[in-house]
């Protein structure tokens, strides 16, 4: 038997320390992900270089210390109690909370505290936090509040990995909320007392629009409501739907993601930091009954919000292995690539032509328009002919492009869409008409952790949809291409292309444009099928899901002004879209989505 080599020893130890610190002894840790995250009851861990240094395994302890801290230190049902409904107010509480956990946890260890900057270190400059003559936009207010929580809450210097953020923030952090800091530090051994004092905290940043409670205290009637909420049962829909407030939430979170700032982790904070949830009974405000139209049967609904996430891509995958991945998309299509190229460079000379300026002619006053003068010299008693320049309007124009990353989509027609958008928004970019690409799939196969709790709690009837979201930002409108074209390469990724709930993945892509201030929106969806979740379908009345898709197409296309576009792979869409194409061999897509936006662009300039 061979003596286990040195990462072997490493890893048993950093297992039991972790399990140590989380309070769960039976805690199951594997290494090997692109990310440290909390999958299916499993915490998966980034597996370690072959040449390990210190500071490697000092981000490895850090990674794992925080994931473990957050089991340990955070209580689910009060975060959803205390937390801000949307827009930076969020990003800024969940960058405070994390900054409370560690807190706590370097306060009783202090080699703790030193794992905890090493990770924060390297996320820093994953992110290029720390180079030097960042812009604002460049630098996330929410991550340099986290981060000026921790020097406060600490009392430690931050590493140099966050030196070039902070340099851009710390004067406006320290001027609107020292003191609110302080008190906060005070708190953060009470979850809930915590939160409340950073509700002042967001006033004081004039952020407290969108908090829920605008006392910042719970008064008896919040008291009776919560306890009025906790009387209905799983299948009932609440009295006031919270469908509404879902889509602020998905809509502003979405607006922080764009500029680079961090997923607020309370949408995914039961799967990838939250070890309260997985046993327990989802709570009846996560079972969301949404609205129908009339004569839609059934009526759409979600069983558990819980354990849905919305990331971006950079969060499942690290940078190296983005890299690599794109590098293996940019080979595969490099033939298909020139075709599209042409077929976008059409496009671009279409917009950047309706972009020009024109002239009226024949005025009496003016500019001389001198290509006529000769008439003057024919015939002397005609009079001189003036022009006029006049620019031509071109709203101020979004395209969302939201790709199907189901498992039906595996191989060459992902690459293709992948590649496609890539070269559209590169195109889109030059013209001036910002870009967002977006991806859904689930979480997992035939229904993920929702499953399992409607498994636990006595299975009721028509339970609605029962299977994890996961929504994917490749791009945000407001992020450079250079900077997200990596991005791209995720989907090439083994095992992520799963099941496709459609709808709800057309309501986030929709409310996140309605978020948007342009003038024009353009949603176009590229799907190869109908929505198709085995868990949802085989427990629900026939329909759930496409109804659903119907609703929602409906409501964009009749009572909104974003413009919808959908082209199908192999599958006929224009039974589901007003305006669709179907298209028989991935190769064509390129030249479907470039003669789509031609034709709105020409029906705008019409």
């Amino acid at each position: 038997m061979t003596d286990p080599s040195p990462q072997d020893e490493f890893k048993r130890a950093l297992g039991a320390a972790t399990r140590a610190i989380s309070g769960e002894p039976e805690l199951e840790i594997s290494f090997g992900g692109d990310m440290a995250g909390i999958v299916s009851d499993q915490m998966i861990l980034p597996g370690l270089p072959k040449r390990t240094s210190a500071q490697a395994l000092a981000k490895a302890r850090g990674e794992a210390d925080a994931l473990a801290l957050r089991i340990a230190l955070h209580n689910a049902d009060i975060h959803r109690q205390v937390q801000p409904m949307a827009g930076d107010a969020r990003m800024i509480f969940e960058a405070l909370e994390h900054a409370r956990i560690e807190s706590v946890g370097a306060k009783h260890l202090s080699g703790l505290g030193d794992n905890l900057m090493a990770a924060l270190d390297h996320r820093g400059r994953r992110k290029g936090f720390h180079e030097e003559d960042l812009s604002p936009d460049e630098a996330p207010l929410s991550e340099a509040i986290g981060y000026f929580a921790r020097e406060i809450f600490m009392e430690r210097e931050l590493p140099d990995g966050v030196s070039g953020i902070m340099d851009v923030r710390r004067e406006e952090i320290e001027c609107t909320g020292l003191e609110r800091f302080k008190a906060l530090k005070e708190l953060i051994h009470d979850q809930k007392a915590f939160g409340k004092e950073a509700h002042e905290l967001l006033r004081d940043f004039d952020l407290g629009d969108n908090i829920s409670d605008p006392s910042g205290q719970e008064g008896p009637d919040n008291e009776s409501r919560d306890n009025e909420d906790n009387q209905q049962q799983p299948d009932q829909a609440p009295d006031t739907p919270r469908e509404a407030q879902q889509g602020q939430t998905e809509v502003s979170d979405a607006d922080a993601v764009e500029d680079g700032e961090s997923v607020p982790q309370d949408i995914v904070d039961a799967e990838t930091m939250d070890g309260d949830g997985d046993d327990s009974e989802p709570s009846p405000e996560n079972v969301v009954q949404r609205a129908a139209l009339p004569n839609a049967a059934p009526p759409y609904s979600v069983y558990t919000t819980t354990h849905d996430e919305m990331l971006r891509a950079e969060d499942l995958c690290d940078m190296e292995e983005l890299e690599r991945l794109y590098g293996y998309l940019d080979g595969h299509m490099s033939g298909l690539s020139s075709v599209v190229s042409r077929l976008a460079n059409r496009l671009q000379r279409r917009l950047l032509a309706q972009q020009q300026r024109s002239w009226t002619f024949d005025l009496e006053e003016g500019l001389l328009d001198t290509n006529r003068l000769t008439r003057v010299i024919i015939d002397p008693m005609l009079g001189l002919a003036f022009k006029e320049e006049k620019e031509t309007e071109f709203r101020d124009t979004v395209v969302s492009i939201l790709i199907d990353n189901s498992g039906s989509m595996r191989g060459r027609p992902i690459m293709v869409a992948a590649i496609c958008a890539d070269i559209m928004a590169r195109t889109l970019e030059r013209c001036g008409v910002k870009v967002e690409i977006l991806g859904f799939t689930t979480r997992a196969w035939k229904g993920g952790k929702s499953f399992q709790h409607w498994m636990g709690t006595n299975r009721p009837r028509n339970p609605g949809r029962l299977n994890d979201l996961r929504h994917i930002i490749y791009k945000g409108a407001d992020m450079p291409w250079r900077r997200a074209k990596r991005n791209l390469g995720l989907m090439m990724r083994e095992g992520l292309l799963k099941e496709n709930i459609d709808g709800e993945a057309l309501e986030w892509a929709f409310a996140r444009l309605n978020a948007r201030p342009e003038q024009r929106r353009i949603l176009m969806v590229i799907s190869d099928g109908a929505p198709v979740d085995d868990a949802t379908q085989s427990q629900n009345t026939s329909g759930l899901l496409e109804n659903h898709l119907h609703m929602v197409i409906n409501m964009i296309e009749n009572r909104s002004e974003v413009e919808l576009v959908a082209i199908g792979i192999g599958h006929d869409v224009k039974r589901w879209y007003r305006r669709a194409v179907t298209i028989t061999d991935v190769e064509q897509l390129g030249g479907a989505m470039t003669e789509k936006l031609v034709e709105l662009f020409d029906e705008n300039s019409k």
